[in-house]
C-alpha cells in the first residue's frame, strides 16, 4: 500500500534535515533550498447582487427531462434490434399528428416495412424517407441497448431521438432538434455537435442518462471555438465599378 502523507518518522526525519541544510551550506553545498516567494492568495466567487430575488421558474421551456411512452410497438423479447423505428416514429405521429404534421409527406415515402428507414422508395434525404438508420448502444446502464434514431426535419434540422425499454414499455428519454453537424456515441452520451450563430464557433452539448429523472439530460452544452471567424464579402451595387473599401466620389 503506498502512504500518500508521511508519517511521523518522517516528518522528523524532514525537520532534520532542515536543521542541517545551513551547516552544510558554509561546506559549498549548493544544494540548499530556495523560496519561490509569495504564495498568491486565493481569491474566491464573488455573489454579485446579493438582495436580488432568485428566479422560480425557466424562461424557456428546453424540453430536458421530457419522456414520452410510444404505444402501438411490439419490442419482441425487450430487443430493440427488431424493432422497426420507421414504425416507432409513424406510432407517435399517428398520436399527435399535429406535432408531425411536417414530417407526414417524408414518412409516407418510408414504404410499409424496412427495420432501417430505406424501404419503399429506399432513400434517405430530400425525396426519401426522412428516417435514417439507427444505432445501438447501453446508454441507461441498465444491461440493454438502447436504440438512437435520427430523422430529417425541414430547414435543415435533425432530430435526434433515444428509446430504451423498460418496465414492458418503449419510452422515448432523448427529443433533441437542431441544426446538427454530426452526432457522436462517447461512453453513455450522445453528443449532438450544432452550427452557432458566431462564425468560426459551433455548439457541443452532451446528453447523459440521468437515473432520478429516467430520461436523458443535457449535462453539458458548450460553444466551441472551430476556427477563424468569416467576414462577409461587402455587396457592389450593380453597374458601380468602385471595388470594396474604396471611398466614392462625393456628388458635386
Amino acid at each position: 500500500m503506498t502512504r500518500r502523507r508521511p508519517g511521523p518518522t518522517a516528518l522528523t526525519a524532514l525537520a532534520v534535515s532542515a536543521v542541517a541544510l545551513p551547516l552544510l551550506a558554509g561546506c559549498g553545498d549548493a544544494g540548499g533550498l530556495e523560496g519561490a516567494g509569495a504564495t498568491p492568495t486565493a481569491v474566491g466567487p464573488r455573489d454579485l447582487w446579493p438582495t436580488l430575488t432568485p428566479a422560480s421558474a425557466p424562461a424557456d421551456d428546453y424540453g430536458a427531462g421530457e419522456t414520452e411512452v410510444v404505444k402501438g410497438v411490439d419490442v419482441p423479447g425487450g430487443d430493440l434490434r427488431k424493432v422497426d423505428p420507421v414504425a416507432v416514429v409513424r406510432a407517435q405521429a399517428d398520436a399527435d399528428p399535429e406535432t408531425y404534421k411536417d414530417l407526414a409527406d417524408g414518412l409516407a415515402r418510408c414504404g410499409t416495412s424496412g427495420r432501417d428507414g430505406t424501404s419503399g422508395r429506399g432513400r434517405t434525404g430530400e425525396r426519401g424517407c426522412p428516417v435514417l438508420r439507427a444505432y445501438y448502444s447501453d446508454l441507461t446502464g441498465n444491461g440493454r441497448e438502447d436504440m438512437v434514431v435520427g430523422v430529417r426535419a425541414p430547414k435543415g434540422q435533425l432530430l435526434v431521438r433515444v428509446y430504451m425499454y423498460a418496465d414492458g414499455k418503449l419510452i422515448q428519454i432523448m427529443d433533441d432538434e437542431d441544426a446538427v453537424i454530426s452526432v457522436q456515441l462517447a461512453d453513455r452520451s450522445v453528443v449532438v455537435r450544432a452550427v452557432a450563430d458566431l462564425s468560426g464557433y459551433e455548439y457541443r452539448t452532451s446528453w447523459s442518462y440521468d437515473s432520478h429523472q429516467r430520461a436523458m439530460l443535457p449535462t453539458r452544452d458548450e460553444i466551441v471555438r472551430t476556427g477563424p471567424p468569416t467576414s462577409p464579402v461587402p455587396e457592389t451595387p450593380s453597374g458601380d465599378a468602385t471595388r470594396p473599401g474604396t471611398p466614392s466620389a462625393s456628388p458635386s
